[in-house]
């Protein structure tokens, strides 16, 4: 379904876009390493995978509702490992921002500019 389309009808007319709209979906890219206003990153500081794209067009249209910060929950796999986190909105990345927390990242030998696949899907 168009991404436009199911967006009027989930807002406009109260209606659920047609099923397939909480995913699943694919995407892939570089995971990177947020990085403070200073350029450097902070102790602790979060890695990410950017959802770009028809995918976050398609993940937009499909949420019902956002979350704090107009997150949406997602349930993510890579690889063999499967969790439940949120996708952050970003105008400055172009879509979403997946966070791959540490145990994710050691469990797939996951480091900083590694191309990963993810499979998304609402919850």
């Amino acid at each position: 379904m168009d991404a436009d389309l199911a967006r009027f009808l989930r807002d406009e007319l109260g209606v659920a876009p047609e099923s397939g709209a909480a995913g699943p979906w694919t995407a892939s890219g570089p995971v990177w390493l947020w990085q403070g206003a200073d350029g450097a990153p902070a102790k602790g500081s979060w890695y990410f995978l950017t959802i770009a794209g028809e995918t976050a067009q398609a993940i937009r249209a499909g949420a019902s509702k956002a979350d704090a910060w107009g997150s949406v929950r997602i349930e993510a796999t890579i690889g063999g490992t499967t969790w439940r986190t949120s996708l952050f909105p970003s105008k400055a990345h172009g879509g979403w921002l997946l966070p791959l927390k540490a145990a994710v990242r050691k469990a797939e030998k996951i480091a900083e500019a590694a191309v990963v696949e993810a499979r998304l899907a609402l919850v």
